[in-house]
């Protein structure tokens, strides 16, 4: 028969499940991460393909739009067809001045390629899209897992991580899936990761506490990201966002066609009028 003081001595001490709170949340906010950051991905890819795809024609939009308020204020004169005229060409968007026009085309080392391409008359690349591929999720995932900075405990071996990790996220933003291997092969052949030494009761606590902080932030960012335009489109098509932004490229042609035909008539009636 087992006397309450042998059951005492089999129950894990107090630090023991501090310590087991600790590594379960310090796993929970990794997973948190690592699904946090492959939306931003997802979320920044779509973002970039939207604005590819549909930006010229929601800017031609708004220019006809201003033309179109313009043709009929030039024909009516009215008060208010002149003060909608001038507010709808506010709405478009104004031509850069010079420094703005080279902000994102050029820094302290000359022309970025695409710029010079550009000035030369070459073809421009049309920006990059990037879709990680299953694989590269996976190898991201698991080397967040495996080299994430908050598993450190000492502040060399948090530096080294952060360092590493900052690589991984570059290599998978890009998709790159080649060097997601290589960074796996780094990883496999670098330190061992230094062994959890005993830790007080008011160390963990304070471990908690961080970990909670910054799940909080986390959960900020996670809730931006959601909060946007493009992931509440990216929710009507989960499945396939293409589709979904073909359709609206469609619309949008639908609504040019019929604004340059308005265009055209209010342009027609003012000849006829002159």
């Amino acid at each position: 028969m087992t006397t309450p003081e042998a059951e005492q001595s089999q129950a894990p001490r107090p630090e023991e499940r501090l310590e087991r709170a600790v590594r379960a949340a310090e796993q929970a906010l990794i997973e948190f991460e690592i699904a946090v950051e492959t939306f931003r991905v997802e979320v920044e890819n779509f973002s970039r393909l939207h604005e590819q795809k549909l930006g010229p024609m929601y800017a031609r939009l708004e220019e006809l739009e201003a033309q179109i308020a313009e043709a009929r204020a030039a024909r009516t004169g009215d008060p208010e067809d002149l003060r909608a005229a001038h507010e709808a060409r506010a709405r478009v968007t104004p031509i850069p001045g010079v420094e703005e026009l080279l902000h994102g085309w050029m820094d302290g080392h000359g022309l970025f390629p695409e710029a010079a391409a550009m000035l030369t008359d070459q073809a421009v690349r049309p920006p990059e899209r990037v879709r990680p591929s299953e694989e590269a999720r996976k190898l991201y995932r698991e080397l967040a897992r495996k080299a994430h900075p908050d598993l450190a405990q000492k502040e060399d071996e948090r530096a080294r991580r952060e360092e590493f990790i900052t690589r991984v996220n570059a290599a998978y933003a890009r998709g790159d899936e080649a060097l997601l291997r290589e960074l796996a092969a780094e990883w496999a052949a670098g330190p061992a990761p230094a062994e959890r030494p005993p830790s007080r009761s008011e160390e963990l606590y304070a471990r908690l506490e961080w970990l909670a902080r910054r799940k909080e932030l986390l959960t900020l960012v996670a809730r931006e990201l959601e909060d946007g335009a493009i992931a509440s489109m990216l929710r009507l098509a989960p499945d396939d966002p293409d589709a979904l932004l073909d359709e609206i490229a469609e619309r949008l042609r639908g609504d040019v066609a019929r604004r340059e035909a308005e265009l055209a008539e209010l342009l027609a009636q003012g000849e006829t009028q002159g």
